[in-house]
């Protein structure tokens, strides 16, 4: 049985639309890519980086609230987030890609 990617603690209607938009409808694709993946293809179809949002979502696919990220794990959640961010917002690589995506010569990345 599919489920809805709201299956997954933490995630509501609002962050369900943004996984839409990268491509993510199930919670068993979430589940799979993981939150890492699925937190770059948030970026990529334009989501803006909030790191609460990224530690709700690895918080939930634990099956854990959201405010339960404290201390060294929360440290090492920014850390990982950081560099995410970073790779997703190379900013010759990001224009390179829109300038592609708008003449069609290549599909975004999902």
């Amino acid at each position: 049985m599919t489920q809805p990617v709201t299956a997954i603690r933490n995630i509501g209607p609002a962050s369900a639309a943004l996984f839409a938009r990268a491509g993510i409808t199930t919670a068993e694709q979430l589940r799979r890519l993981g939150p890492d993946e699925a937190y770059r293809r948030c970026l990529a179809a334009g989501t803006r980086p909030h790191f609460i949002g990224y530690y709700a979502l690895v918080m939930g696919l634990h099956g854990r609230p959201w405010n339960d990220c404290k201390g060294a794990e929360k440290a090492a959640l920014r850390k990982r987030f950081d560099e995410i961010v970073a790779e997703a917002h190379d900013p010759v690589q990001s224009q390179l890609e829109s300038a592609l995506n708008l003449l069609g010569v290549v599909a975004p990345r999902q």
